[in-house]
């Protein structure tokens, strides 16, 4: 499948009893639009040159056909996040402004919509009157964990911190201080370990911010012949007055053995 490099932005109104078109478009409307259609495409992170797209202006309702857009850009994984009325919370800020403003504005004037769709009809964004794009109000709580993973650096003179690469690629910058860092006679630079963290952690996606780190701790992910056998024994010795195990658990149910 041939990655989307081409987007069509339009809006269609009726004002005063004319459809709006490249012929006939108020103003205002039209230089909001190109901001809007601008603001989406570069978003935050401005991984979008609007120096290296091409634009043309479509006939029918007022519509802005982009091309030449990067494949390596947010703004296809915010386009698929916004196929979820829920999803502005998760999507680029910038774009769920301007979502939210066609949202208003078609609120305010009823016969406006305004889409985005690319030109296999793969990607499709509608916003009218009765969509109801939100943004759900987020909770953080405040919560101590366990965090595995390699240091890729750690130390600093001001602001001491701990860079953990976690097994799924992301990297997690851990505030610390100098003190446990001068407690820890082993160097874990490149090494696998075990934090014991306190952060800040979203309810509703599970993303931690603002991670401090409270300890390292003991960190041996191979078989222990000496652990486990001491599991067995503290195993044995708690079901030792237990003659059948199975009528004990028909027991527990209310069952006859």
């Amino acid at each position: 499948m041939e990655p989307v490099n081409e987007l069509r932005f339009s809006v269609s109104d009726r004002i005063n009893g004319t459809d709006v078109g490249p012929k006939s478009v108020p103003l205002n409307l039209l230089g909001d639009f190109q901001k809007d259609v601008s603001e989406f495409l570069r978003g935050s992170a401005r991984d979008i040159d609007l120096a290296g797209v091409l634009v043309s202006v479509d006939e029918g309702s007022l519509a802005l056909a982009v091309t030449g857009l990067p494949a390596a850009s947010t703004l296809w994984v915010d386009l698929e996040r916004l196929k979820s009325p829920d999803s502005l919370n998760s999507v680029d800020p910038k774009r769920a402004n301007v979502v939210e403003r066609w949202q208003m504005s078609a609120r305010q004037s009823p016969h406006r919509k305004y889409r985005v769709v690319d030109a296999a009809a793969r990607i499709s964004l509608l916003v009218d009157a009765s969509t109801d794009f939100r943004r759900i109000e987020e909770v953080w709580v405040t919560v101590e964990k366990y965090v595995h993973g390699r240091v890729l650096d750690w130390g600093g003179k001001s602001k001491p911190n701990v860079h953990l690469e976690m097994d799924d690629g992301t990297v997690l910058k851990v505030s610390t201080s100098q003190k446990i860092l001068e407690g820890e006679e082993r160097n874990h630079l490149y090494r696998y370990v075990l934090l014991h963290i306190s952060a800040e952690e979203n309810l509703m996606t599970g993303v931690i911010r603002n991670p401090v780190l409270l300890a390292f701790e003991v960190h041996q992910p191979v078989y222990d012949e000496a652990e486990f056998q001491q599991m067995v024994r503290r195993g044995t010795a708690a079901w030792s007055g237990v003659v059948a195990a199975s009528a004990w658990v028909e027991e527990l149910r209310g069952g006859s053995a």
